[in-house]
């Protein structure tokens, strides 16, 4: 039996690295290479017990970043703004594993990507947790390294944490604050998103040079709240808050998350269809919800 080609997982104990070493894994077409600071944790071993070979390593560490890319055929590569809020610091991360990946001669990098939003809109709109994966993805494709971005949608998984329903003090209802007016806004399972990594992996041909948007569905606010309506058995209604009002709102990032709001507002090219194809059994909101209810029980 020849050996199976590596692939090296970044971040693979997080929500995506992990989605995708899982699927990588299931496919059995390639060997899994799992990096992550910290092989002692319980999402490490889960995939080392699924047949990963589990590594320490650590996007500011150019040693580590190389042993892990060593004689592997391709990487996924995941960068987490929210560990530092830090553009720079994402960017320099980003184009350290690029650097590395260039020199070992990688056959293909897919890369967990955003738009430059800074850059389309010639300095009006900034969002920093999208323009430093823009400069990231930019920088892949101009030293010549045989990648593809996949640009996520937001994740289904935030209307269980930070975009939860609240009981409205005026009333025996809840609401969702979320300020897309009437906009659909496009969303998946991060869970969902390794089968579409997975199937980008095999088709390297189709998909290498591109920017690929992934999403299930899009939905107005109104439409979201209506599923967790139904799902909860609650009134849930869209707040209709304004931007304004939601960058005042004072957690931190507020205002980062408002601009990412207004760059949803100019509706990024996420393809439904693709991420469909790429992924034939990708959850619908309703779907994730009815799966999800008992992290909304406390409502």
């Amino acid at each position: 039996m020849t050996s199976k080609k590596v692939i090296a997982v970044f971040g693979a104990t997080g929500a995506q690295g992990g989605s995708v070493a899982r699927a990588i894994l299931e496919s059995k077409k390639f060997a899994v290479r799992a990096m992550t600071r910290d092989v002692t944790r319980p999402n490490a071993l889960v995939l080392r017990d699924l047949g990963a070979e589990v590594v320490k390593g650590d996007l500011n560490d150019a040693a580590s970043v190389e042993a892990a890319l060593k004689d592997a055929y391709g990487a996924f590569v995941v960068t987490n703004f929210w560990d530092h809020l830090s553009k720079e610091k994402e960017v320099c991360q980003g184009k350290l594993v690029a650097d590395i990946a260039k020199r070992l001669g990688l056959k293909h990098v897919v890369y967990s990507g955003l738009e430059d939003v800074k850059r389309l809109t010639g300095g009006k709109l900034e969002v920093e947790h999208f323009d430093g994966k823009g400069e990231v993805e930019e920088y892949f494709w101009s030293i010549g390294v045989p990648m593809t971005s996949v640009r996520l949608a937001a994740y289904f998984e935030n209307f269980l944490t930070i975009w939860k329903v609240v009981k409205a003090s005026d009333g025996d209802y809840y609401t969702l604050a979320l300020p897309m007016g009437d906009i659909p806004m496009d969303g998946i399972s991060v869970a969902d998103v390794g089968a579409v990594v997975c199937s980008i992996f095999n088709s390297p041909a189709e998909f290498i040079g591109k920017a690929v948007g992934i999403s299930a569905e899009a939905l107005t606010i109104q439409q979201y709240a209506d599923v967790l309506s139904k799902s909860l058995g609650k009134d849930v209604r869209d707040a209709k808050i304004t931007m304004e009002a939601y960058e005042k709102l004072g957690f931190p990032g507020a205002a980062e998350m408002a601009n990412m709001f207004r760059f949803y507002h100019m509706k990024p090219d996420r393809d439904v269809k693709l991420t469909h194809r790429l992924n034939p059994k990708v959850r619908s909101f309703s779907q994730f919800i009815s799966e999800n209810q008992g992290a909304l029980k406390d409502i």
